[in-house]
């Protein structure tokens, strides 16, 4: 290979790796950011690059989502459950992200956020919802609390922020309150306000709603905790009064808002340092981040000779990049009477905080994962000049982070409750902006004695 063909293959292969995910799938983003899901449907499957296996978790939630809002709830859970098949591969399966140390995160198959593996239940159970099966919808709460208990098994030393899912719980609380399983809602409404107030607060901003509150009251008198109730009312500063069942049962509306944050690349600069005791310490300003590389067994000498010769390297690194929600508010008009939304989870605060959270244990990581693709290169070096350009070149294409997140989420989920007095209940919905803009909707719901009704309304 001559001069400057070699120059051009590296020239191509450079600015061929520049997309982000989220660039590389944005007819298919266009098409659900505009609603349009019979569209988006068509560009999934036409898209050879997500079908692929190191991408078919990110396929079957996108294929679960489009499915969802195509009212196609049979077809949705099937999606999900491959999804979950594929996760738990993942997770059983540790061993396999070695592959990428001298590639990148992205030759990997996807590995999902901790909250996004949560909210594959939350789909699921409102799918099983829409079709009545009340049962099937236990079981993803059941699932749901499995998947938290190892949540908070994954993190003992309390490192990460998100290690309990409060909207997850409130989820589980509403769904074994509509099944007249009173003692696991109160127990479930308990551990979403404990959560709120320990966790949500402090970490996203993001107190207890007022209905989880007036809930968990209703809970508590139900199953005969009167001494809690007492508690209770004195610490949300409420005083329970009993109302009768309503007529025609009960409408849980949710309300996904916006979509979610994507994934872009972001890139650091480290300088090595000399370390006590013979140690490689790498620097950067900016961050104040140290990490420093002892001579351990650990380390095989390749590694050591690598990191040795390393004087200034760069670090790819995800970060988050928000999408704004046009509409922040939202009311339902009912019987004469207003109901505000209640932001139940805030799915693109969790996002950045949990990343931020992880991107320093990555570090470490990713400047291993450098210092073996630099005794590669030196190795090349040595044997040939254009093979060790030729490796360097790989290298910088190679360094790259993985920018691939489920983007279809929703940027926050809120909720309320509704009594419902009709056979037939008309709503209406209002959402509006920060600078006044607005929306209306009307939706009808049908009302049935001693049930409970869950909806899912989505403003893109």
């Amino acid at each position: 290979m001559n001069r400057n063909c070699l120059f051009l293959w590296g020239l191509l292969v450079l600015l061929s790796g520049c997309a982000t995910w989220h660039n590389r799938t944005a007819a298919f983003q266009t098409a659900v950011a505009k609603g349009e899901f019979e569209e988006a449907d068509r560009l999934l499957h036409k898209d050879k690059q997500m079908a692929r296996s190191k991408n078919r978790i990110l396929f079957c939630l996108n294929q679960g989502y489009v499915d969802f809002m195509l009212n196609r709830y049979k077809e949705s859970n099937a999606a999900f459950e491959q999804a979950e098949i594929l996760m738990d591969k993942i997770r059983r399966n540790p061993a396999a992200q070695a592959a990428a140390l001298l590639s990148n995160p992205e030759t990997l198959p996807y590995k999902p956020e901790d909250f996004e593996v949560i909210l594959v239940n939350f789909y699921k159970a409102m799918n099983y919802l829409q079709m009545d099966q009340m049962e099937e919808a236990l079981v993803e709460v059941r699932k749901i609390n499995i998947k938290l208990n190892e949540l908070n098994d994954k993190y003992p030393d309390y490192k990460n922020r998100y290690q309990r899912d409060a909207f997850a719980h409130l989820l589980m609380g509403l769904i074994y309150e509509a099944s007249g399983n009173y003692n696991d809602a109160f127990i479930a409404y308990r551990n979403a306000y404990e959560t709120y107030q320990s966790d949500y607060v402090k970490n996203f901003g993001l107190g207890a709603p007022l209905q989880l509150k007036y809930d968990l009251l209703r809970m508590t008198s139900l199953c005969g905790f009167t001494s809690e109730l007492r508690q209770y009312e004195t610490e949300f500063g409420l005083t329970y009064q009993p109302e009768p069942i309503p007529e025609n049962g009960e409408l849980i509306l949710f309300w996904l808002n916006g979509l979610g944050p994507v994934k872009s690349e972001r890139s650091l600069e480290f300088v090595k340092q000399k370390g006590e005791g013979g140690a490689v310490v790498f620097h950067n300003a900016e961050y104040g981040l140290t990490f420093p590389f002892f001579w351990s067994s650990g380390y095989s000498e390749k590694e050591k000779n690598s990191l040795a010769d390393l004087k200034v390297v760069r670090v790819a690194f995800p970060q988050y990049v928000e999408r704004p929600s046009l509409y922040t508010y939202g009311t339902v008009r009912y019987d004469n009477s207003d109901y505000p939304f209640e932001v139940a989870e805030d799915i693109n605060q969790i996002a950045f905080k949990t990343l931020h959270d992880r991107m320093v244990r990555e570090m470490a990581t990713s400047l291993l994962r450098l210092a073996a693709k630099q005794g590669v290169e030196y190795a090349a070096s040595r044997q040939n000049e254009w093979l060790g350009l030729a490796v360097g070149l790989v290298n910088a294409f190679t360094e790259k982070a993985d920018t691939r997140n489920w983007q279809t989420l929703p940027n926050t989920i809120s909720y309320i409750r509704i009594p419902l007095k009709s056979a037939e209940n008309t709503l209406d919905l209002h959402f509006t902006s920060p600078k006044g803009q607005s929306y209306t909707e009307k939706i009808t719901v049908e009302g049935r004695k001693k049930f409970t009704r869950f909806r899912v309304f989505s403003t893109l």
